[in-house]
């Protein structure tokens, strides 16, 4: 299950449905438990600049971050998305709101699996399941 908090405030498109589709997906191509857990947090740019300054020693906005936890058990971790990346990233690459929250909702939970892109080799890996998983999922790069 993906416990959603909202500290962004209104959000214009239906990311609770993105949401359930991806952890869907996640738990049939990972074969995960239905009592296996993972928190979500949506932000602003405020508060994710602060977390990546905080946690990481990055002075800088991002998209996503994810937080292993392994001291609960069937706890994942949490994944923080940054809506305002969400929208302005939307539009650079040019496709829809939803497939870029989906793509970010999918990476962070690969990385609390384990997944990285530390490597050529990794990132390859990773960017192949994330892939697989919004092709699954049907959230294609054309999704409107």
């Amino acid at each position: 299950m993906i416990n959603v908090f909202n500290n962004y405030g209104k959000i214009e498109f239906d990311y609770e449905k993105i949401v359930n589709d991806v952890w869907q997906g996640v738990k049939k191509l990972h074969n995960l438990d239905d009592d296996t857990d993972i928190s979500l947090i949506l932000v602003n740019s405020e508060e994710i600049h602060s977390i990546n300054l905080e946690y990481r020693h990055k002075d800088y906005v991002t998209d996503v971050i994810s937080f292993e936890d392994h001291e609960e058990e069937n706890y994942l971790g949490d994944i923080f998305i940054c809506i305002e990346k969400t929208l302005e990233q939307a539009k650079t690459y040019e496709h829809s709101v939803k497939r870029e929250f989906a793509f970010l909702l999918c990476h962070g939970c690969l990385h609390l699996l384990g997944y990285d892109h530390l490597t050529e080799e990794e990132e390859k890996e990773m960017f192949k399941k994330q892939d697989e998983l919004l092709i699954e999922i049907n959230y294609p790069k054309t999704i409107e």
